[in-house]
């Protein structure tokens, strides 16, 4: 058992910092968003469950020569109210720590929820105030703005993809269906729950480098991941244009309100552009930190997908992210 948390501790060592940094840095994830995403949600779930597992493990050493015999083992003593001099006070602090962590996960997670729910319940009452339907497209509300405003409001069967004056001024009908088909993609995809379960993660260890590294990547993928969905119906020369046009128009609203933004920062009020922009650019990076010159650069020079095998060692690597903590917990004897 004790080989077992000591290698548990070095799997959760190294998927804390140098692999997300090393996946942070690679370029191969543009050629295939999907294996990349798969590859963060491994090194998360296994970064978690080897710092948990490290801790429980060693906690448990004393009691059993493998997890399930420690179990009962500790329950029995619960159980009977027995006193043992096996626990030393490292012992119990490991298991408390394990014990904390665990809630702490699980609190945090439910409190993004929570909290992500509760936002999207106040957006869509004053979406429903100050927009309209569009005659024109499906579960679409357009809301009266001058800057190019483009983004998805999930909800179920109440999803809505919403658009504002601004974009639709502004965008070709042929970059419009680009648009729209980027930001129903989000929500078909279910992204939302990819970027709950990250910002859940991010707010619980802000200090661990891989779940701002973890956040930031998954961000970048999503809009990948949506950027293919629209090229299926839309030419890669139109999207570029729909993006380049919507970070040109939002840059010179920008410009122009901001001698009127700073006035209300110092009123304490938000800005109308700070409300408005949510989906597509300001600058060089959206408002989630994704690079926009990186994704016209990945449609202006495309290259080749990843092949089957590299994708295949991809997904397997992933799998067995999960599968060695697994296997440490459950059959410390193998090791």
């Amino acid at each position: 058992m004790l080989v077992a948390s000591y290698l548990l501790a070095l799997l959760a060592l190294v998927l804390a910092w140098p692999v997300p940094v090393a996946l942070s840095r690679a370029r191969w994830p543009a050629r295939s968003p999907f294996a990349a995403m798969v590859l963060w949600q491994s090194i998360a779930l296994a970064g978690g469950l080897s710092m948990i597992g490290a801790m429980l493990v060693y906690g448990l050493s004393p009691l059993g020569d493998s997890l399930v015999a420690a179990v009962r083992r500790a329950v029995t003593i619960v159980v009977a109210n027995q006193t043992t001099a096996e626990l030393h006070f490292w012992h119990l602090f490991a298991l408390s720590a394990a014990a904390l962590l665990s809630l702490h996960l699980v609190f945090t997670l439910l409190l993004t929820y929570a909290r992500i729910v509760a936002q999207r319940h106040r957006h869509r009452e004053l979406l429903f105030l100050l927009s309209a339907p569009s005659g024109a497209l499906e579960r679409t509300w357009v809301i009266s703005h001058p800057a190019p405003v483009a983004y998805c409001l999930p909800g179920g069967s109440r999803s809505v993809t919403v658009l504002s004056d601004g974009l639709m001024e502004t965008l070709a009908p042929e970059e419009l269906d680009a648009v729209v088909s980027h930001e129903r993609a989000h929500l078909t995809q279910r992204h939302h729950l990819l970027l709950w379960a990250f910002e859940a993660w991010r707010s619980a260890l802000p200090w661990l480098p891989t779940s701002r590294l973890a956040r930031q990547s998954v961000n970048s993928l999503i809009e990948m991941l949506a950027d293919d969905v629209a090229r299926r119906t839309a030419p890669d020369d139109v999207l570029i244009r729909a993006i380049a046009l919507v970070a040109v128009g939002d840059a010179e609203h920008s410009a122009s309100a901001s001698a009127s933004d700073g006035a209300r920062r110092a009123r304490g009020a938000p800005s109308p552009q700070t409300e408005a922009d949510s989906g597509l650019a300001a600058g060089a990076f959206d408002t989630n930190g994704v690079d926009i010159a990186g994704r016209l650069s990945r449609l202006l020079s495309p290259r080749p997908p990843l092949g089957r095998g590299a994708t295949a060692i991809v997904l397997t690597a992933s799998l067995m992210l999960i599968a060695v903590p697994t296997v440490l917990l459950l059959a410390p004897g193998l090791v």
